[in-house]
């Protein structure tokens, strides 16, 4: 979901704020995936080559001097957060070094807890929504937050196997954590907001966050959702249009913000998601973890 604007140097990443032991845990396995937590400072950097090659030579971002040079998606939340990986033993066969090589990580997201973000000057996506509100009352009622950011996949692995053992992997950290609430921003691969007036409609006419959960985008970056009437909308045409992780998550529960955000650097559309746990569809919860 997330993604940062701000790339700097990834001299001195270190493991996130999740103790040792759960750190080593793993997840899940299926076949030869994995899903765990990155263990060592060369899987965050492998993890963060991963992101490199999927958004700025797949996709279209525009990488800045330090990007260029070091071919790493990097920034400064990345000492912060626990990052999430889906790693292919199979290309790990013949390793002798620490963790798992480079080209073994094949998928990953990036996790960072309220207490972490509190203590470490926020999160990403007050950058572009108001979340205020939404942690003023999460303080209130106890309720704890994570947000999901920088998630990517190799082509090769963009299958339901590999997206539900991410999804796994997700809930098992809810657990240990016990968090209430996951949001982030999720993107269509275009800048153009007239290009997306089915989908971005559709999100707002059927998914918008109700009163007690809603969340705007900040008024400098606000690109206005509500472009078709309810009654103009295709509604196959419309999920035809949503990428597929857009679509996992509504279909498994998930609220869409009010207002899109354009992401120039990224070359991206951007929505808010917002999933309370509560609300996680019953048929999509053992995607994320048993009950």
């Amino acid at each position: 979901m997330a993604r940062s604007k701000e790339a700097v140097s990834g001299q001195g990443t270190q493991l996130s704020q999740t103790d040792a032991s759960a750190s080593a845990a793993t997840f899940g396995r299926r076949g030869a995936l994995e899903v765990r937590l990155a263990q060592t400072p060369e899987e965050i950097d492998a993890a963060q080559a991963l992101r490199y090659h999927v958004f700025y030579e797949e996709m279209s971002a525009t990488p800045d001097p330090t990007a260029l040079a070091t071919r790493r998606d990097m920034d400064r939340f990345d000492d912060i957060c626990d990052h999430l990986l889906v790693i292919d033993h199979k290309l790990a066969e013949g390793w002798e070094g620490d963790g798992v090589p480079p080209q073994a990580v094949v998928g990953c997201y990036r996790l960072l807890r309220q207490e972490v973000a509190d203590a470490h000057g926020g999160f990403y996506t007050a950058g572009e929504y108001d979340i205020e509100p939404l942690l003023a009352r999460a303080r209130k009622e106890g309720l704890r937050f994570l947000e999901l950011g920088r998630s990517c996949v190799l082509p090769a692995y963009r299958n339901k196997p590999t997206v539900e053992l991410l999804w796994h992997g997700i809930g098992h950290y809810i657990a240990m954590h016990g968090l209430d609430v996951m949001f982030g921003c999720a993107s269509f691969e275009t800048t153009d907001p007239d290009e997306l007036a089915l989908p971005l409609s559709y999100l707002y006419h059927e998914f918008l966050t109700p009163d007690e959960w809603y969340v705007r985008a900040l008024d400098d970056q606000y690109v206005e959702m509500n472009r078709m009437t309810r009654e103009e909308i295709d509604l196959r045409g419309a999920l035809r249009a949503l990428p597929p992780m857009i679509k996992g998550y509504i279909r498994a529960g998930c609220y869409i913000g009010d207002g899109a955000v354009v992401d120039s650097q990224f070359g991206t559309t951007d929505v808010l998601i917002l999933f309370p746990v509560s609300r996680i569809n019953d048929r999509y919860f053992t995607k994320f973890a048993n009950k």
